[in-house]
């Protein structure tokens, strides 16, 4: 979402004293964190956040800190997966295999690493790998490459769109609890949502 928005001085922030006790704090987590690794090491956080920002078009560190410390805490504390084919691993074990093999793939079609590589080589990439044709097949022989990149895509999509900057970059002015909306009816717009400033 680099450059994009329609709403350059809206900040969904302005409107916390507006939200209960509980919101504020779920909220304001989201941009007032720790970052630290409890799954994921150094390595595959640093290409992660690579991965991640392919994935929303955005380099801003903000976002992607919080996306990739999120992607983190859910694989460490992973409670488990309510459906999962036979054979596929555990979300875990398949994104940091995963990973490695994307490393690997980076290694043998670039001989760099794949924060090193260029956009366009790094987008070939994970295009193959989104359609299952990540070349060298026998590096991805035991890993399901649509499937790693749904789970990338799902656990990086969830993460990021809960971002306070990205509610601001797209207009969303936050939850209206307890406040609630007035103005319903299609193209109105109460007081405090977010007016565009110019076509995107």
């Amino acid at each position: 979402m680099n450059g994009k928005t329609r709403y350059p001085s809206f900040n969904v922030l302005d409107e916390k004293d507006e939200w209960d006790d509980h919101t504020q704090k779920i909220v304001t987590s989201r941009i007032d964190f720790v970052v630290g690794f409890q799954f994921l090491t150094k390595q595959e956080a640093e290409l992660l956040r690579s991965v991640c920002s392919l994935l929303v078009d955005d380099s801003s560190s903000d976002a992607l800190a919080k996306v990739v410390v999120h992607i983190d805490r859910s694989l460490y504390s992973s409670p488990g997966e309510g459906q999962r084919k036979v054979g596929v691993p555990a979300a875990p074990e398949l994104i940091r295999q995963g990973l490695s093999a994307l490393e690997q793939t980076s290694q043998h079609n670039y001989s760099s690493s794949f924060s090193q590589v260029d956009a366009t080589g790094q987008k070939q990439m994970i295009g193959d790998i989104s359609t299952g044709k990540a070349e060298p097949a026998e590096v991805w022989h035991d890993i399901p490459q649509k499937i790693f990149f749904d789970s990338l895509m799902r656990f990086t999509v969830e993460s990021y769109c809960s971002h306070p900057r990205v509610w601001s970059d797209i207009g969303y002015a936050g939850p209206a609890y307890p406040r609630g909306y007035v103005r319903t009816q299609l193209g109105q717009l109460d007081p405090w949502e977010a007016k565009a400033e110019h076509e995107a």
